[in-house]
């Protein structure tokens, strides 16, 4: 599927797979390989941002994925995150969709939302929230998205 298309049907939290449907090269070609793996990989969708205008051009609308953390001693030193514009020549498939009853912590910045973490349940979702200190996130339980929209309350971190 396309880059448009993970960006209207992809939920927050969704394994994506992209690829350039190009073959694996052998590990003893060590830039042909490393060229490979920054077309070819998998993150977690994290963030999605509509088309933004600027006075001399159009930025196309992009996702945002998080492909993981180099940490040492329990400390993230790096986070990996990729973006992916919507006219990307990637071919991008969902790997995994949240399950229902997980819980998304959310974070709204600049106009758009962004995962900051999916956790198993409510209290493991204030769990991490207390232990990372972010004050203005908020929880979304997957599967319950239509009923926030439709006048339920969501619940406030």
């Amino acid at each position: 599927m396309s880059a448009t298309t993970i960006l209207d049907t992809a939920p927050l939290g969704a394994l994506i797979r992209y690829t350039d449907n190009s073959p694996k090269p052998p590990a003893r070609f060590t830039k042909k390989l490393a060229a490979w793996e920054r077309s070819n990989g998998v993150g977690r969708l994290v963030k999605k941002e509509p088309p933004r205008p600027y006075p001399t051009w159009t930025a196309p609308a992009s996702f945002t994925l998080h492909e993981g953390n180099f940490s040492s001693d329990g400390v993230i030193l790096v986070t990996i995150m990729r973006t992916h514009s919507a006219d990307s020549a990637l071919t991008f498939e969902v790997a995994e969709e949240p399950q229902p009853g997980q819980v998304r912590v959310l974070l709204d910045f600049g106009g758009c939302t962004e995962l900051l973490h999916l956790a198993e349940s409510v209290t493991a979702a204030e769990l991490w929230i207390a232990k990372e200190g972010y004050r203005n996130a908020r929880l979304e339980i997957v599967g319950e998205e239509g009923a926030a929209r439709a006048g339920g309350a969501e619940l406030a971190a």
